[in-house]
Formats: C-alpha cells, sequence, structure tokens
C-alpha cells in the first residue's frame, strides 16, 4: 500500500485542476472489477454492491491545497494567490512545483512585523532571468503545489497532501478488498474542489441521492507540544470516528454504527470533535432533504504543510473500520 501512497501524494492536483490525480485513480480502478465513471465537474465514482439495497456515499477529496501564479515582474518574479488553506508562515523557503514539472522556490518581502505576513509579500522564484523567460513556462493563472517526496520512518509517513490523498488510498484499498456481494449499493467518490469550499462532495452527493453519506478524510491531532486546539485525537490510536467541526455535526445514528462496527471487530478508534475545518460530509449532509452522514477521520499531523504526518497503522485500521461497515445491512 505505501507505492500507492508514495504514486499518490507525489501526484499533482491542486483545486480546481485535479486532471493528473484523477487519471491515477481512474488508471488503478480500471485494474478492479467495478464500473465508474467521471461527472461533469470531474469527480470520479465507482459503483459496487446490490443495486436493490440503501445507498451509500463514501466519499475522499482528490484535491489538494495549491498556489496560483497573479502577476509576473519584469524580473522574472511570479506573484500568487492561494488555492485553498495554504498556511502563510510555513511558505518562506518552500520548494513548489507546476504541472509541467517546473519548479521554484517560495521567497519573502522584507517586513516589520510579523501582522505585516501576507500572500502578497511572497513570490516563487523559478530561476527565470525576466519575465518573458518566466513566460515560456508559466503563465498567468497556472497553479503549482508543494514539491515534497514521500519520507517514511518506520509506521509514520511525512508527504504533501495526504490530506487527502491517504483517504484516497483507503478508498482503493477497500474496493480491492470489498466481496463481490454486499447488502448495500455503494457510490465510492473521488472528489474534486472540496479545499475550496466542499464543491465536488455537493453536486455528486446531489446528483446520486444517497440514504448514508460517509466522508473519509484526515483530521488535526492534539498530541504536539501546544497544538492550537487541544483535542482527543493522537497519531497511531486508530481512525476518528467525527462526531462534529465546523461543517458538520454526524448523524447519530452513524456515529454509534461505526462505534459498534469498531467495537465489534476489535479495531481500535477515537472519537474526533474538531474545533475547526470540515469535510465533503458538510457538503453531502444538507443535500436536498438531507442525508444521514459520518465521518472517518485519519489522524494527521501539520495539516496544510508541506510536511504532513500519518501513521500507517492508523491507515490500515482505516480501511478495516470502512470495509466492515460496508459490509452491514443499514
Amino acid at each position: 500500500m505505501i507505492e500507492l501512497i508514495e504514486r499518490l501524494t507525489e501526484s499533482f492536483g491542486p483545486a480546481g485542476s485535479e486532471g493528473k490525480i484523477r487519471a491515477l485513480l481512474c488508471e488503478e480502478v480500471e485494474k478492479l472489477n467495478h464500473s465508474y465513471f467521471v461527472d461533469t465537474l470531474g469527480n470520479l465514482i465507482v459503483t459496487a454492491g446490490n443495486k436493490n439495497g440503501k445507498k451509500i456515499l463514501v466519499a475522499a477529496h482528490m484535491d489538494e491545497i495549491g498556489l496560483m501564479v497573479t502577476y509576473i515582474d519584469e524580473n522574472g518574479f511570479l506573484r500568487f494567490t492561494n488555492i485553498g488553506g495554504v498556511i502563510k508562515n510555513t511558505l518562506l523557503g518552500t520548494r513548489v512545483v507546476f504541472e509541467n514539472g517546473t519548479l521554484g522556490v517560495i521567497g519573502q518581502e522584507k517586513i516589520k512585523e510579523a501582522k505585516d505576513l501576507d500572500f502578497n509579500k511572497f513570490y516563487i522564484d523559478i530561476g527565470a532571468r525576466d519575465r518573458n523567460e518566466a513566460l515560456e513556462v508559466v503563465g498567468i493563472g497556472s497553479p503549482a503545489v508543494f514539491y515534497a517526496p514521500l519520507s517514511r520512518r518506520g509506521n509514520r509517513i511525512i508527504a504533501k497532501s495526504l490530506d487527502n490523498h491517504i483517504g484516497c488510498a483507503v478508498l482503493l484499498e477497500v474496493l480491492k478488498r470489498l466481496p463481490s456481494s454486499i447488502p448495500n449499493e455503494v457510490f465510492f467518490a473521488f472528489t474534486v474542489q472540496e479545499e475550496v469550499g466542499l464543491r465536488g462532495g455537493r453536486t455528486v452527493s446531489y446528483r446520486l441521492e444517497p440514504d448514508y453519506g460517509i466522508a473519509v478524510d484526515v483530521t488535526r491531532v492534539g498530541d504536539t507540544p501546544e497544538p492550537d486546539y487541544k483535542m482527543e485525537v493522537s497519531l497511531g490510536k486508530g481512525p476518528a470516528i467525527k462526531i462534529k467541526d465546523s461543517s458538520v455535526i454526524c448523524h447519530p445514528q452513524v456515529v454509534q454504527l461505526m462505534i459498534e462496527v469498531a467495537e465489534t471487530n476489535n479495531i481500535p478508534y477515537q472519537l474526533e470533535v474538531l474545533e475547526k475545518g470540515g469535510t465533503d460530509a458538510g457538503a453531502i449532509h444538507l443535500t436536498k432533504d438531507g442525508v444521514r452522514s459520518g465521518a472517518l477521520s485519519i489522524p494527521c499531523r501539520y495539516v496544510h504543510s508541506p510536511g504532513e504526518m500519518v501513521d500507517l497503522n492508523d491507515v490500515e485500521n482505516s480501511v478495516s473500520l470502512l470495509l466492515e461497515l460496508l459490509k452491514k445491512s443499514w
């Protein structure tokens, strides 16, 4: 599974430019005996199970945060804006890569006080000598993502875009292990543009009209020194069953079912209350007259940075929990 995770995290897929990561996901899905389609917005939907059963939507977003060029000055430096929740104080000195493989490093103008730090103080240096040379390889509107190859130490891995390419890896692994006969019809949706407003989750849920929804995504942890928000989630203690975040209060029926499945199958789990942040469940549960929704969260340190960290035991237990959940009648 680590090889798949490496391929996914090192792929290119900022919100609105998911073509490369979607092609990789399609390549993986085609190895399996499931039908799939891509909708108008770019969501990849894989179908499985009993068409006469309940309709369950399981969503993991394929997009990642990124940057977009807004202006190129006469000296060839690129000004940019954010795509999604980019953290400004992680940017200085960070390497980025454009879709065509062009690499750059982020520089920063001198500021007097930390409060003056804003995106208009940063620039990307691709080594161009002037504007014309820069325009030969990038243009206005060109997106970029962090350049950060995966590294591993024991069960811990560090990479960019674990939010949420690790969720995509979980869905693919569940699809590989899913029995040919399950009681419900399951739609595995690899969604677009979650990082800029849960957009793909909204459209795919509207189209499919599921009876239940489950988002698979990362969540923050409270096990590092002086975290911004104290919470009862730690790396290596199992997947987190979400109770609440900024976008959704999970349906108690779904929360309880997930807890029961975890306990019955001796799968370690944690309970998650996330004070700031959201997932596709926030869009899914508001579809039409409402969808009973929950979320399975993979604990992740340093979310939205070039060096996100997860524990492979949590990933494997996330696969086990979701697999057992989908084997049950709802």
